[in-house]
């Protein structure tokens, strides 16, 4: 209809052109009818009354040959939630898929829709069963987005609402855009799959009522989350149920991944972290408390961790990683006795950096770095770990470096770290000033550092102070 208009007003154009010629061209006879203004005007209405019919009677569906966009209800899916819409929706999806741009893709095997769009137009729509794309050949450069999608009371509770998951072992899905959509999984499985997929973006979704998974990443690479909320039971904290939340805010089987600006609000774990080089950002967990046994990251890739976690906030429930190789956590605040827990597997530490955050309790004694060792295998491989400049209150600091003074007047000093040091017996370097009173130049010694305390001793007694810099962070000898 749209690339119809041009045409009829140019048409019109044209004919009131005619009549203008006709009314005020070079003639020995005017006719008084072609002067009348009333008849002008009512020449003009009658030509724009026929552009108007001429408009209204295009199909609506004629111009779908150059649109790549598809609408939600104009393949009978309701927008008022009320019937299930499963087929009309799955059906626009299919023909989305239709739309490929001839000689180009994006990985070898992946077609490129050019951008189609499937469009909710708003509406709310209740499904039976999960949204898949086609996976009979591969494709991309595709956007589902702007409206709502409903579980109905049979959907099935182990699957996801939206799915982006194929038969095949090869990536079948990239450039797949997910946007501005509200899923509610009405207590009956997942909300949304991505399944060994390419560059997939999931952006201002709002994810609840899940029971599994908010979002489930597995295998592929580079799917970015951000800008959403994901709660398995809307609240905004304080609720009721919250021992008993369960299920998992986005769970991560994978690499390469991004997640920012996201709120979880309400599951067990906020977010579950399954392979390396995935990054966080502006995470603000507040699921389930610590104290009720919810994590808000659980990182469980063990002996080659390589993630980041930046710039976020874990409001009574903290960050729980396994045998943690290259693990960095900066710029964040833990709130409510909320904290770091190291779990031992087998017995590994490198590469961990905890650093510049800001932790807040109670005063009731919670540290701010903890040590689970439970299952008998103590940290013995131990190596770049840096636990430092992080502020604290109500809580108990632990760090990797420190600084002390002592002064005596005798032949021995003592500086004791054990209640700020993180590890218990693990002291690598010291650095220390003996700073006698007067001219006294006496001889001193470092003498033991044995249970974090540090110990000089001089040759005669002095009065003096003794000034120590300790560090674990490091093993080896450069």
């Amino acid at each position: 209809m749209i690339s119809l208009l041009p045409t009829l007003v140019k048409l019109l154009m044209g004919f009131l052109c005619v009549v203008f010629y006709v009314n005020h061209g070079d003639s020995s006879y005017p006719s008084p009818s072609t002067h009348d203004p009333i008849r002008r005007m009512a020449l003009m209405k009658a030509s724009l009354q026929t552009l108007r019919t001429v408009a209204a009677s295009t199909p609506q569906g004629s111009s779908s040959s150059s649109s790549r966009v598809h609408h939600a209800t104009e393949y009978g899916a309701d927008p008022t939630g009320i019937s299930d819409s499963t087929e009309a929706l799955q059906q626009a999806i299919s023909d989305a898929f239709i739309s490929r741009i001839e000689g180009t893709h994006l990985m070898e095997g992946i077609a490129d829709l050019g951008g189609t769009q499937l469009h909710l137009d708003g509406g709310t729509y209740k499904i039976s069963r999960p949204l898949r794309l086609p996976d009979t050949t591969g494709a991309g450069n595709f956007m589902l987005h702007g409206g709502s999608l409903l579980a109905s009371h049979d959907f099935p509770t182990d699957r996801h609402m939206i799915e982006l998951w194929s038969k095949s072992n090869s990536f079948m899905y990239e450039d797949i855009t997910l946007k501005d959509l509200m899923i509610n999984s009405n207590f009956r499985g997942g909300g949304i799959a991505v399944i060994n997929s390419l560059r997939t973006t999931i952006d201002n979704c709002y994810i609840s009522r899940f029971t599994s998974n908010g979002i489930l990443i597995q295998g592929g690479h580079e799917t970015f989350v951000t800008n959403s909320f994901i709660g398995q039971h809307i609240n905004v904290g304080g609720d009721h149920r919250e021992k008993n939340f369960s299920g998992i805010g986005i769970n991560i089987n994978g690499n390469d991944n991004s997640v920012s600006d996201v709120v979880i609000f309400s599951a067990a774990v906020g977010i579950m972290v399954q392979g390396q080089a995935n990054i966080f950002t502006g995470v603000h967990c507040y699921n389930k408390a610590t104290g009720w046994g919810g994590i808000g990251i659980h990182i469980r890739s063990p002996g080659l961790t390589q993630t980041r976690i930046l710039n976020s906030y874990f409001d009574f429930t903290g960050i729980v990683a396994e045998d943690p190789v290259q693990l960095h956590i900066s710029g964040s605040f833990f709130l409510g006795n909320a904290f770091v827990m190291i779990k031992s597997l087998k017995g590994v530490m490198s590469g961990l950096t905890i650093v510049d955050n800001m932790f807040s309790g109670d005063y009731t004694g919670v540290q701010i770095v903890q040590f689970d060792q439970s299952n008998g295998h103590y940290f013995t491989t131990i190596d770049q770990v840096v636990v430092d400049r992080n502020v604290v209150r109500g809580m108990i600091l632990k760090t990797t470096v420190a600084k002390g003074s002592k002064w005596s007047n005798g032949t021995k000093w003592t500086v004791d770290f054990s209640k700020v040091l993180l590890f218990p017996d693990l002291i690598q370097n010291v650095q220390y000033t003996l700073q006698a009173a007067g001219s006294s130049f006496p001889n001193h010694i470092l003498r033991n550092v044995s249970h974090n305390c540090v110990t000089v001793e001089s040759d005669v007694p002095v009065s003096a102070t003794l000034h120590v810099l300790v560090d674990q962070s490091m093993l080896g000898y450069v």
